[in-house]
């Protein structure tokens, strides 16, 4: 299992990630205010603007101060951090 920093030390499951998305359109603002109605809303921004959203595949939705450039190159290269464990066990 690859785990990517977000950003603050923070890691999230590179193989349940389904999108990276910008937060600037009008459908992800909706998504973005009914996971905080839901309680799946995860602020990993510690204060600093929000400037890509990572939806995973349990519906939770992951707001990070990095641009959506940086995640998707840091999953491609070292940016990931494998713990050691195969997906297929």
């Amino acid at each position: 299992m690859k785990l990517v920093n977000i950003g603050f030390g923070n890691m999230v499951s590179a193989s349940r990630m389904v999108a990276i998305v910008s937060p600037e359109s009008a459908p992800i603002k909706r998504t973005i205010q009914e996971a905080k109605e839901k309680g799946t809303l995860i602020d990993a921004t510690h204060g600093r603007r929000t400037r890509a959203v990572i939806i995973t595949d349990s519906d939770h939705i992951i707001l990070t101060y990095l641009q959506s450039e940086t995640l998707a190159n840091r999953i491609l290269d070292d940016g990931a951090v494998d713990d050691g464990e195969d997906e297929d066990e």
